[in-house]
């Protein structure tokens, strides 16, 4: 329910990789997306503040601030905790600048009390229009293509889908297919369709319709770790509360001798994840992609930690955090022809020291804000991973060992489809539309290039309010 947006830096690098998005081209799709519930007197005492400018007030999706918020002077107790190690107060993160503390907004419909979410937001209010139909439990197989194709490209004609009975259909189209299915799944769906790297396609007997070596590549995932608390007092209510992290906030005086480090190793770092792919990805492309993510990282200083404080309830609290910047990067591919096996995926997490870097960082510091004063009164024994297992004043590797056996996935896979020129290892041009076919879209988070600080849902509905309107525009 985090309704967290990119930063403006992370946006606008995209413009260097073979499209035509920017952060200010963008951003009115965040406001056109959003409907922002404006915070009432109470909600603002606990916490919640906002900028007007930076949101949309007649959009389709509900964003603002559950109305039981986390009272007991809790927000302001977290304030000045952060206030003491350096870092500032942020009165609305959905600026396109996200370091500092704040109270985030959350997608909720504050009227009924529940989860927003694209349903309650795109369908329900037009579920009754005559063109428009959803297919439950129906599981999207493949593409099928006309026989003769247009403008000299393969042309989509629909999708077989099977529904939960077994019983299979073939859904036609007329002008568009657009995918939609997430980083795990629309790869996968252009792979069995014949639109991917033919030594993966032809191992299983699928004719290549388009010869696209980097669908399923460039996987990118965050990984996060909880720590644990003992409470000495409860917090009624509920709340997101949220810090973020830049790279001199994390390693202070080192990070300059960090960022030379990883400048140095990049072209090592290019040499391993071109390995890692199958020699299928360019070296020279991939040192460009980590040249401009070290550009996001160490000069244009957008975040790379994001702590999340969970109010103390049940005698218990916990840091929930995660590294906002990994480099490493890993891929996913079928494994049959058959659409309901099992996919190979291989994240690569922490194949690159950069990422491990990061986490580490991003773990001391959150230890660091559990052991300061206000919020640390309200804290005693560290139950995860405890002064046992990883001492205070620990050495990065012991921090190192125990992280690595702690953490999860994030659940923030992007770039399977990424919007990259194809020299770059691209999917998708700047109109979402799939390189080498007529028709097909890839629309969801697997078209972001890199890893970005806010929650994908914000930047993601953004982006399909763009998509639409391309398209609109393409049958005017």
């Amino acid at each position: 329910m985090t309704y967290l947006r990119a930063e403006t830096s992370q946006i606008d690098a995209w413009a260097n990789l073979g499209n035509n998005i920017t952060w200010d081209s963008l951003f009115p799709y965040f406001k056109k997306s959003e409907y922002f519930q404006v915070p009432t007197q109470a909600q603002s005492q606990k916490g919640a503040s906002y900028e007007p400018d930076n949101h949309g007030f007649v959009g389709p999706l509900a964003v603002g601030w559950p109305d039981e918020m986390v009272g007991n002077n809790f927000s302001a107790i977290l304030n000045s905790t952060f206030d003491s190690i350096g870092l500032p107060w942020n009165g609305d993160p959905n600026n396109g600048s996200m370091r500092g503390y704040n109270v985030f907004p959350w997608t909720i419909d504050r009227s009924l009390n529940v989860r927003e979410d694209a349903a309650r937001a795109y369908y329900y209010p037009f579920s009754l229009r005559p063109n428009l139909d959803v297919y439950l439990n129906a599981f999207v197989e493949r593409l099928t293509w006309e026989a003769v194709s247009h403008e000299s490209q393969p042309f989509a004609s629909g999708v077989v889908c099977k529904h939960s009975s077994g019983k299979e259909q073939q859904l036609s189209a007329k002008k568009e297919v657009i995918l939609s299915a997430g980083s795990l799944r629309s790869p996968l769906i252009l792979e069995l369709s014949g639109v991917g790297n033919p030594k993966v396609l032809e191992k299983f007997g699928i004719e290549v319709k388009v010869n696209l070596p980097f669908v399923g590549e460039n996987l990118l995932d965050q990984t996060t770790v909880d720590t644990t608390y003992n409470a000495t007092e409860n917090f009624p209510g509920d709340g997101g509360f949220v810090s973020y992290f830049n790279v001199d906030d994390v390693f202070g005086n080192n990070s300059k001798t960090i960022a030379d480090e990883i400048k140095q190793a990049i072209p090592a770092y290019a040499k391993a994840i071109v390995a890692a792919s199958g020699n299928i990805t360019d070296l020279s492309a991939v040192e460009k992609l980590l040249n401009v993510q070290h550009k996001i990282i160490f000069e244009d200083k957008a975040v790379i930690s994001e702590i999340l404080v969970n109010r103390p309830k049940e005698e218990s609290s916990i840091l929930e955090y995660w590294g906002l910047m990994p480099v490493s990067r890993g891929g996913i591919h079928i494994n049959s022809s058959n659409a309901s096996a099992p996919a190979a995926i291989q994240p690569n997490y922490f194949m690159l020291d950069w990422d491990v870097k990061q986490l580490v960082g991003t773990a001391q510091k959150a230890r660091s804000i559990a052991n300061t004063a206000p919020l640390s009164n309200f804290l005693s024994a560290e139950t995860l991973p405890g002064l046992a297992t990883v001492p205070a004043n620990s050495s990065n590797e012991i921090w190192t060992d125990w992280l690595k056996s702690a953490y999860r996935s994030n659940f923030h896979y992007v770039s399977t489809a990424a919007m990259l020129s194809q020299e770059l290892g691209g999917v998708v041009d700047s109109d979402h539309l799939v390189y080498g076919t007529a028709n097909v879209r890839v629309v969801d988070a697997s078209v972001v290039p890199f890893q970005v600080s806010g929650h994908l849902t914000s930047t993601l509905y953004a982006l399909a309010e763009r998509a639409a309107d391309v398209i609109k525009a393409r049958y005017a």
